[in-house]
């Protein structure tokens, strides 16, 4: 894979996993909600905080949805364009939000449903820009984020190949090269087994590209099916060569909202899902197989050495049955047992001693 750089990190291959907290619309209404989710991403460890910027009527269509309640929204209370209206990000608060992030140090960017959200994001000079599941069938809007020249996080959720493959060459042909693919399951929560992250691989292959996960799974407490409360798809992504890990948060999964339910909490859940992705990272180490510094001590006690099986006098001839392999490995290892058969000894060994070259006598003493 190669690497895309995101502000001052590099996103890709070597890399440690690119972490996005998602919002959503758990900020409640509230400007002061939103800077203490960002301060709480900072503080379990996230890579970024991120928003959703749409408007409820440039995204969906009351008439369209008119009797129309499928999938997470068939739970929602309220009309479906109070709920869109309610969950809107204010516009003139991302320069305020951005600021903020940048000094707490945590990246802040957004995904943009329409040009002018992309233009005020990039008048504060946001890293890269997310495009949701939902618009990789929209190429004009494809076309605008690319024009950017930043990098594009695309999700790729309720999409098959082809889609994906559309999407990827008119970003492309837009002159934007700098794509990360998500891959995506869009239900809310999602189930761990639709999780395909095999899927992951195929995008790596097909496309070349830096690639990760956008992860909607939870435990039962969010009506999902994970025994890992949505820590096992992160692990396994990583694993499988994921270098971008999105997920769902909030600070307490009681609120009311479409977006508390099945999102991670911090201090809990997210903060051990990030701890969990860095051991894993750190499991994973080289593809190079040798003693580890943790095995320098217990290769000693757990392998076995030669031994006198009975009392050697010097001179005596070493056979077979004056040898036993016993643990600790002290001396001469059963493997190198040929070269001291047939050999002499040249001191006395007595019986349960471990058996060393500087024992033998003869020209093939090692």
């Amino acid at each position: 894979m190669p690497k895309i750089r995101i502000g001052d990190r590099w996103v890709g291959d070597g890399e440690p996993a690119y972490i996005i907290a998602e919002i959503g619309s758990n900020f409640d209404g509230s400007l002061e909600r939103v800077k203490l989710l960002a301060k709480l991403a900072k503080e379990d460890g996230a890579d970024a905080f991120k928003i959703q910027n749409f408007k409820a009527e440039q995204i969906v269509s009351e008439t369209g949805f008119s009797g129309l309640k499928v999938a997470h929204q068939a739970t929602w209370e309220k009309p479906l364009m109070d709920v869109w209206r309610a969950a809107e990000f204010p516009r003139e608060w991302i320069p305020e939000v951005a600021a903020y992030c940048k000094k707490i140090g945590i990246h802040f960017f957004s995904a943009p449903y329409d040009k002018e959200a992309v233009d005020m994001l990039e008048a504060v000079n946001v890293p890269c820009h997310k495009i949701g599941s939902g618009e990789i069938t929209n190429p004009k809007f494809l076309e605008c984020v690319a024009k950017t020249g930043k990098p594009i996080i695309l999700a790729t959720g309720a999409a098959d190949m082809g889609t994906v493959q559309m999407a990827v060459d008119t970003i492309r042909k837009a002159g934007n090269d700098q794509i990360i693919l998500l891959q995506c399951t869009t239900a809310y929560p999602s189930s761990v087994r639709h999780s395909n992250l095999r899927v992951m691989q195929t995008y790596a292959q097909t496309f070349g590209c830096v690639v990760g996960v956008s992860d909607h799974t939870i435990g039962p407490a969010g009506t999902g099916d994970d025994p890992l409360d949505g820590i096992t798809v992160p692990i396994a992504s990583v694993a499988l060569g994921g270098k971008v890990i999105e997920k769902h948060i909030s600070d307490d999964k009681t609120r009311k909202g479409p977006d508390h339910l099945f999102a991670m909490e911090f201090g809990k859940s997210f903060r051990t899902m990030i701890q969990a992705v860095r051991a894993a990272e750190a499991a994973l180490g080289s593809p190079e197989k040798r003693i580890t510094d943790d095995e320098k001590q217990t290769c000693i006690i757990q392998t076995r050495g030669l031994y006198a099986a009975m009392d050697i006098k010097k001179g005596d001839v070493i056979t077979e049955d004056k040898l036993m392999a016993l643990r600790p490995a002290l001396g001469v290892k059963p493997y190198e047992e040929k070269n001291i058969l047939g050999q002499k000894a040249g001191r006395d060994i007595p019986k349960g001693h471990p058996i060393h070259f500087a024992d033998i006598a003869g020209k093939n003493a090692q």
